[in-house]
């Protein structure tokens, strides 16, 4: 049994963004500016990942809430953008604490790193999210992980664990 996505908008009412991009191999990239995912971090409970609709791409895996850049959209806009969307992070919940870049040449993914200034309880809006969790970073590799953010667990966990050692943002509220 096949599960198909919800459906999309009339294409005249889409950005151009939302569309598949094709590399040299046939592996397909979701976005045509590109995309951009936020890791929100909130020290005492660890990361917000996002359990994906089987219907998404790679879906039934964890991952961080994220997705195409709109035409003429910067990734760190983006990546709160899709966060709000797709998991309800309140707009000027996340403090961006700096963004890594992967460039294929003709497809870009950005990750956002950022501290949530206080808590705040995720919540699925959209069809592409089926639930929402607040993880431990040293159990995030116990899921089962989206292939692409699997591969960049290792250094983004050694990334907010020197956060946490340098006692960056640990006064945040509850």
């Amino acid at each position: 049994m096949s599960i198909k996505p919800p459906p999309l908008p009339p294409e005249h009412l889409r950005d151009p963004g939302d569309a598949w991009v094709e590399g040299p191999d046939g592996k397909r990239y979701w976005g045509r500016f590109g995309a951009a995912g936020l890791v929100a971090l909130h020290p005492p409970l660890g990361i917000l990942l996002q359990l994906r609709a089987e219907w998404s791409h790679h879906g039934g895996t964890w991952g961080i809430p994220g997705g195409a850049l709109k035409m003429g959209e910067e990734p760190i806009a983006a990546a709160l953008r899709e966060a709000g969307e797709e998991a309800g992070v309140p707009e000027g919940a996340i403090d961006v604490l700096e963004t890594s870049r992967l460039d294929l040449g003709f497809w870009s993914y950005t990750t956002v790193i950022g501290v949530a200034g206080a808590f705040f309880e995720p919540t699925p809006i959209d069809a592409e999210s089926v639930a929402l969790e607040w993880v431990p970073i040293d159990a995030v590799q116990d899921r089962e992980l989206h292939p692409a953010f699997g591969d960049g667990w290792p250094d983004l966990r050694a990334r907010l664990h020197a956060y946490l050692r340098s006692g960056h943002r640990l006064d945040l509220d509850d």
